[in-house]
């Protein structure tokens, strides 16, 4: 099963809100998710973005691939940072690690 990490529309016509899910990529858009982690709100300014960093960096040890969108809000949230560091790709300036 290949696991992705995207989004999934709700609110209403021309009004979108988008879901942060981990779901199977074979699954159509709003389909059943397995975990949601997060939302996204690109209409309010600045764009509310809230994901449970916790959640995403697990997942995505366990294999799950982001989407390009929600790669970039990852890296907005810090999750991607978080993860590549515990992953031994990225060197953290200042910490005690």
């Amino acid at each position: 099963m290949a696991v992705k990490m995207r989004l999934i529309r709700i609110g209403k016509k021309k009004q979108p809100v988008y879901r942060v899910v981990v779901i199977d990529g074979r699954s159509p858009r709003d389909g059943r998710y397995l975990d949601q982690i997060g939302r996204y709100d690109p209409r309010q300014e600045p764009s509310l973005i809230e994901i449970d960093n916790d959640k995403a960096v697990e997942w995505m040890r366990n294999g799950a691939q982001p989407t390009d969108t929600v790669r970039k809000l990852l890296e907005i949230s810090g999750a991607m940072s978080r993860f590549q560091a515990a992953k031994g790709e990225a060197h953290l300036v200042g910490t005690d690690q």
